[in-house]
């Protein structure tokens, strides 16, 4: 049940321009997945850019990545949501009027992607872990302005070497990561297939937002068209969650609650 003015929606926002998308994450385990892929994306990026600049941008993302997945059992945890969308899945094509085709393409990738990711080993991080070269950057990239070439001369020395010597450390190290990446990928891409965009009013600029206890939310989607002049701030669980819409005010004016009526799409993926 959602709180608010509520009207259907067949456009979505309504606006000429692409609407952007405010994700917030409801437990943990979707906050993880998002930053990992974040991080991921931005290291892929960066890692194919020439520049010694980005070099380091893909380091840093690596180094942020080991920290975030080294926290937990993040492959443990990705395999059994494999598994349980497999199993999903696989019931799904028991009824009726369903694309069978569809889901046994979705399963085989799902398929896939266990299996690379098993086949990794528990150990696929170690080469990583083990390298005294990002253990050095790491430890000194604590410091504001540590990774200068005086602090890190092997690091500055790397960072010579030429664009196509870069490329190819940066993308042996980022293969061990794809096969968990590339699941965590997948799932994001289910969770958010999995909910329906519904228009709604934010009257005054706020509005709230009580889930169905029974089918928990994971991710929230918040659509606003950006000619609009605001942004959301989100915020709550699984249970409820409140969105407030700010008036953008530039970089000298602290922004400000909006007290219009702002229409925006919400998107509740389980």
């Amino acid at each position: 049940m959602r709180e608010g003015t509520s009207q259907p929606s067949e456009a979505g926002v309504v606006s000429t321009t692409k609407p952007l998308v405010f994700e917030q994450p409801l437990n943990e385990r979707m906050r993880s997945y998002l930053r990992i892929d974040f991080l991921y994306n931005q290291a892929l990026f960066h890692s194919h850019s020439h520049s010694q600049w980005s070099s380091r941008a893909a380091v840093t993302s690596l180094l942020d990545l080991l920290a975030i997945i080294t926290r937990a059992d993040t492959r443990a945890d990705v395999l059994k949501e494999l598994e349980r969308q497999v199993a999903l899945m696989t019931e799904f094509q028991r009824r009726p009027d369903v694309d069978v085709e569809r889901l046994r393409t979705l399963i085989a990738n799902l398929t896939r992607l266990r299996t690379d990711l098993l086949g990794a080993g528990s150990a696929y991080l170690q080469p990583l872990r083990d390298s005294a070269f990002l253990a050095a950057v790491r430890h000194r990239s604590t410091i504001p302005g540590g990774t200068c070439e005086f602090d890190l001369p092997d690091f500055y020395y790397w960072l010579s070497r030429t664009s196509e010597s870069r490329e190819e450390t940066l993308a042996r190290w980022l293969t061990m990561l794809r096969p968990l990446c590339d699941a965590i990928g997948e799932l994001l891409w289910l969770t958010r297939q999995g909910g329906k965009a519904r228009h709604e009013i934010a009257a005054g600029g706020i509005f709230h937002i009580t889930f169905e206890r029974d089918s928990p939310v994971q991710l929230l989607r918040v659509l606003v068209a950006p000619d609009l002049g605001v942004y959301p701030e989100i915020s709550g669980s699984h249970y409820r969650s409140s969105v407030r819409f700010v008036v953008w005010n530039g970089f000298m004016e602290r922004p400000r609650q909006s007290d219009t009526d702002i229409p925006f799409d919400v998107v509740c993926c389980t």
